[in-house]
């Protein structure tokens, strides 16, 4: 039983990471190769910004919008998640820093 919970908890992390993925994926693709202003390349707008209409460019920035909820959505679940790891790796790396004699200084 232990086990099979334990899989299922895995499944339901990656399940989590891949949505965050998609989302990630789908914002971008919407806010640089789908809503472009006509006869445009796809990517970034830079200086073609004020010449695109606004309902376009209020869409544009509602999806970029949405794509950086979903990034920092992802950081902080996987800095959650992964906590443990990277505290332990974090006193690891000041073990060595000090073995080491590196002292930081401090401002």
């Amino acid at each position: 039983m232990k086990k099979s919970k334990k899989i299922l908890w895995q499944i339901l992390h990656w399940f989590i990471i891949i949505i965050f993925l998609i989302q990630i994926v789908y914002g971008m693709v919407q806010t640089f190769f789908i809503l472009i202003p006509e006869g445009s390349l796809p990517g970034p707008l830079l200086g073609r910004s004020i010449e695109i209409p606004y309902e376009l460019m209020v869409t544009r920035r509602l999806y970029a919008i949405e794509t950086w909820i979903a990034i920092a959505g992802l950081v902080i679940y996987l800095v959650i998640s992964y906590r443990p790891q990277i505290h332990m790796a974090l006193k690891k790396e000041e073990k060595l820093k000090e073995k080491s004699g590196v002292v930081e200084e401090e401002n």
